[in-house]
């Protein structure tokens, strides 16, 4: 995003979907998860890693517009305190459309 010149956040569905169906999966704000973080398990493939055992630090995934494109992915992961709240934080609501 900061690479593109975009510069704020994108409503959704501006972009293409990806393989498997879903919109803006990267950029736009970091993604808050549920896990705690911690060190990253080894292993290959690591699929949906719990997060450490204890500690208040979460997850946050994905990177936002204000970062360059070496952010963008959703293995990319910081932390943050479930209380920190800025303009280039948020989550993702998903849901299953019925058929």
């Amino acid at each position: 995003y900061l690479d593109s010149g975009i510069g704020q956040t994108a409503d959704v569905g501006q972009y293409a979907a990806n393989t498997w169906g879903f919109f803006d999966m990267h950029g736009s704000v970091w993604e808050w998860t549920a896990d705690r973080y911690g060190t990253y398990p080894t292993g290959n493939p690591v699929i949906d890693p719990p997060g450490a055992a204890s500690g208040s630090s979460r997850v946050l995934r994905g990177g936002s517009w204000g970062f360059d494109g070496t952010f963008l992915r959703s293995a990319r992961r910081i932390s943050g305190p479930p209380g920190n709240r800025n303009y280039n934080l948020g989550f993702r609501v998903g849901f299953r459309a019925s058929k």
